[in-house]
């Protein structure tokens, strides 16, 4: 997989995570220090999901996350392009779907709220998806993206760009994850990605209002939170 500004052809995509959806949730969990479930309940809570209301998990992978939110009584789907992350996730109990995001299969005001998790930064088109995204949720609904961010404070960005992603990240892949390979990949969309205030454009150019953000992990996280207008 080369320098991911470069190559995010769907099926290319696809095959990368159906390499590493074995030992995807433990990846997760080990990258992180366990910070993952926590980035999962802020998500939920973000949402401010009601019971009966109906939520699309898109880039669900395992559907790890999906089962947080169903914690909240709404109905939840779990949504993903690679049918090896679903397939690993099957012993979840909530609907699984296989889903492009810039062709998602549900009919226009589906959904009450919508979510996706470090996923948005493997779509070919960013703006596209999250039109989709908006397509399919009600006016009034909620949009929530939990993604990779770029830390606020320079000396913690630094260290964060040169030392945990070009050198730490890989090095614990290599011992824990199915594909280690992948995780180049990995290092190289997060250094790609947009920081917080750009996506934050791209989100209110998709059709989004109200749209703001929280930084969690120094900003090396970020929860973005939008409205489809009315």
């Amino acid at each position: 997989m080369g320098r991911a500004e470069l190559d995010k052809d769907p099926h290319d995509v696809a095959a990368m995570f159906d390499g590493v959806a074995r030992r995807y949730d433990l990846t997760n969990t080990v990258l992180t220090a366990g910070q993952d479930r926590r980035w999962r309940r802020l998500t939920r809570e973000a949402l401010e999901l009601q019971p009966g209301q109906r939520v699309l998990d898109l880039a669900a992978g395992t559907a790890v996350s999906t089962v947080e939110l169903a914690k909240s009584g709404a109905w939840t789907v779990a949504a993903d392009f690679s049918l090896g992350m679903l397939q690993a996730g099957a012993q979840r109990r909530v609907p699984k779907v296989a889903a492009d995001a810039l062709h998602l299969p549900f009919a226009d005001e589906s959904f009450d709220a919508v979510t996706i998790s470090f996923g948005l930064r493997n779509v070919a088109d960013t703006a596209r998806a999250l039109a989709e995204l908006a397509r399919v949720t009600r006016p009034g609904g909620r949009l929530v993206v939990c993604e990779f961010g770029t830390p606020t404070w320079t000396p913690y960005r630094i260290a964060y760009q040169d030392v945990v992603l070009r050198r730490v990240l890989p090095a614990i892949a290599r011992r824990v994850a199915s594909n280690p390979e992948a995780y180049t990949y990995l290092s190289d969309s997060i250094l790609d990605w947009y920081p917080q205030r750009r996506l934050a454009e791209i989100i209110a150019g998709a059709g989004w209002s109200r749209v703001a953000w929280r930084d969690l992990a120094g900003g090396a996280v970020a929860l973005h939170r939008a409205t489809r207008p009315a």
